[in-house]
């Protein structure tokens, strides 16, 4: 593909993501006049340019740029306080919408990857657990628990998928890479020695993770302290009680359309996007939870 057409491309992604968060916003019913206007304005930009055939890279650069902080205005609303307080009715979780285009991450996980990976895999998580859920309601409801074995293990399976992938998006960005600063870089320091060594043993977590799964970073409030984990499949060989903070999706058509059997190095480049602001943000919020320490 040529530059011109990888830029045209970015373009398409850009205004797919526009229209998309707009319409997420809508439905929310989130008043943000001032927000709802300037997405529109930028979606008529996009498309001037697209028409007008302006595919250069100053013009990706300052098209990447108002991306980003686009995407930094829109991430408040996903953790609304008042939002927060309310309850998804069972059976209607929905597919949360991507903070940034799907080839926003690029050269370090492709759009295609993106794509499938969020608008089919997700998406089959998200359904697996509302099926799940309308189901062990009808159980409830008429007394029959004949398949409740069956469906607590798909609401595990499907439910875990789909909050852990909902935190995958949130801790990347184009912008990201670097340390964590403040009390999240202190943590780390106190619990795993040096920043180093923490980013090793959470690498190589993640490389040695059993067939399918996830490497995560924790905050565990029973012992007030950080740990790192892993999972199999979503929800198997994990430890209760703790908050993810950090988590790394290493089931392979998370990486193996770009990078084949080469985990570890989509490993190793996944730091260059983690969004350690976004980690900080959970970090904080986790260390509220105060339980008696044993």
């Amino acid at each position: 593909m040529s530059m011109t057409e990888q830029i045209r491309q970015y373009l398409l992604e850009v205004e797919e993501w526009l229209e998309e968060t707009k319409l997420w916003l809508e439905r929310e019913t989130i008043e943000d006049d001032s927000l709802l206007e300037t997405l529109e304005d930028f979606k008529k930009e996009v498309q001037k340019q697209l028409e007008a055939h302006i595919l250069d890279g100053k013009m990706l650069e300052e098209t990447s740029d108002h991306l980003h902080q686009l995407s930094e205005r829109v991430q408040p609303y996903f953790a609304d306080e008042e939002r927060v307080k309310e309850s998804v009715p069972i059976g209607q979780h929905r597919l949360p919408p991507l903070p940034y285009a799907y080839n926003a991450l690029e050269p370090y996980i492709d759009q295609e990857i993106m794509r499938l990976h969020h608008t089919k895999h997700h998406q089959s998580y998200v359904d697996g657990l509302n099926k799940a859920e309308k189901m062990m309601k009808e159980a409830r409801e008429t007394k029959n628990y004949d398949l409740i074995k069956h469906w607590e293990r798909e609401a595990a399976f499907h439910g875990s998928g789909h909050y852990l992938h909902s935190i995958f998006w949130e801790i990347m960005n184009p912008k990201g890479g670097g340390k964590p600063s403040g009390a999240l870089l202190q943590q780390i320091e106190k619990d795993f020695g040096t920043y180093e060594q923490f980013k090793k043993h959470f690498s190589e977590a993640a490389k040695k993770a059993e067939g399918v799964g996830w490497a995560l970073l924790v905050w565990a409030p029973r012992s007030r302290k950080l740990e790192i984990l892993q999972a199999e499949r979503h929800q198997l060989m994990t430890q209760w009680d703790t908050i993810p903070l950090l988590v790394l999706d290493v089931w392979e058509h998370a990486y193996y359309l770009q990078y084949k059997n080469e985990r570890g190095q989509y490993v190793d480049n996944w730091w260059k996007i983690v969004h350690w602001p976004a980690v900080l943000n959970r970090f904080n919020e986790a260390k509220k939870v105060k339980w008696q320490l044993y």
